[in-house]
């Protein structure tokens, strides 16, 4: 999964779990802050990649979400149950799970076989 799109789901991940609106994720592989603003209202998620300049949006119900990302021009599913998530990402054609445990995000990716870690 490509660095932007692994920040863009830990911080939606947390957002519909922790019921926050975020704007901002820290990426402690990179050890710096990036700015993507998530808003989600109903069932519906609409992120945006400041980094990149483009959105990450679509709709689910209560636990599964598919998404759609507007740089890597490829659907995501994401699926969230208490504070863990897991999903695909038919960009890399590979899965992903993580945990969330308060603003702190451990995202494993099956690409490349290991943790990335992210604070919101």
């Amino acid at each position: 999964m490509k660095d932007n799109t692994r920040r863009a789901i830990a911080l939606i991940a947390a957002s519909i779990i922790n019921k926050n609106n975020y704007s901002s994720v820290y990426d402690y592989s990179d050890s710096q802050h990036f700015n993507i603003s998530c808003q989600i209202t109903s069932n519906n998620v609409n992120a945006f990649d400041y980094s990149i300049q483009k959105h990450i949006s679509g709709s689910g119900t209560q636990n599964n979400y598919s998404l759609f990302h507007y740089g890597n021009s490829k659907h995501i599913n994401l699926s969230v149950k208490n504070n863990s998530f897991d999903g695909y990402d038919y960009d890399s054609q590979k899965h992903f799970n993580g945990t969330i445990n308060g603003n702190s995000i451990t995202l494993y990716d099956y690409e490349f076989t290991k943790y990335f870690n992210y604070s919101v």
